[in-house]
């Protein structure tokens, strides 16, 4: 039955057939999810093996960037320090989750390589472990952000609902932008470090460590046109007691129907060559 599902998976038989077992495929994984989940916890628990704090390791790194930026920015911008710690660190936390599953994704396929290659499990199962991956390592995370709220008072005003439902929606799109570059760094080898050099331009455009206030600069392309903008703010606004930009809904609502249509597109196109990528 394995080889049989395998021949279907390397062999063409029209678009039509091509889309419903794509569509087949993310059925299948909905299934396995149990088994994402668990590779997700394997990759987590593997990489700090032996180490006393675990993923807490970057959890303290982070918190101690969140001090150091937020201290000195805050005197060097003259912002009240009640109001830009509370800002960075959200910004800082959510941007690891943001670029990291968006990076890790280049490495999807690659390294599934091996399971891909011997085993007819889902190809949509490695994308949920890219994303449940970076998940664990957010609620590892969030401790700093409960201890910010909680310590400058943001906890009496913050929106938990609906920032879980803009939570919901960024992960909508980056989970689609983790396929597509997934897809794209099967085939081409260097995608990575092209992804990884957007990511590091990307964080110096988008308002993570530094407020865009509520002048010219709010309206400017730089923020209107950058998703990432949109995504920390759905977040980070009602966590603040802050009601999101109707465009930031607008914007990342239909990125996620139009990035989504793509990039299954593609995948239903080239899933059988995927295998002969790696």
């Amino acid at each position: 039955m394995q080889i049989a599902e395998h021949m279907l998976r390397t062999g063409r038989r029209g678009t039509l057939h091509e889309f419903s077992m794509a569509l087949a495929d993310l059925r299948a994984s909905t299934h396995k999810a149990g088994l994402a989940w668990s590779l997700a916890w394997h990759d987590v628990v593997s990489r700090y093996r032996g180490s006393i704090l675990g993923p807490f390791w970057i959890t303290l790194s982070m918190a101690l960037m969140v001090l150091g930026i937020g201290f000195i920015y805050s005197k060097l911008f003259h912002i009240a320090l009640d109001e830009f710690m509370p800002w960075v660190a959200i910004g800082i936390v959510f941007w690891g989750m943001i670029s990291l599953t968006i990076i890790e994704g280049c490495d999807t396929f690659v390294a599934a390589k091996g399971m891909l290659s011997q085993t007819s499990l889902p190809m949509f199962t490695f994308i949920w472990r890219t994303a449940f991956r970076n998940l664990i390592n957010l609620a590892h995370h969030t401790v700093i952000i409960v201890g910010v709220l909680i310590w400058y008072g943001y906890w009496r005003k913050a929106n938990v609902p609906l920032a879980v439902v803009g939570l919901a929606l960024t992960l909508a799109n980056v989970i689609w932008i983790s396929f597509a570059v997934a897809l794209a760094s099967a085939r081409f080898r260097d995608i990575p470090q092209i992804v990884g050099s957007i990511m590091q331009f990307a964080i110096f455009l988008t308002p993570v460590f530094w407020l865009p206030g509520h002048g010219i600069l709010a309206k400017h392309a730089v923020l209107v046109f950058n998703p990432f903008f949109h995504m920390l703010d759905v977040i980070r606004s009602p966590l603040m007691g802050r009601m999101p930009s109707g465009l930031s809904y607008a914007v990342l609502a239909t990125m996620a129907v139009v990035g989504w249509t793509a990039t299954f597109s593609v995948f239903a196109v080239i899933r059988r060559r995927i295998v002969h990528y790696l």
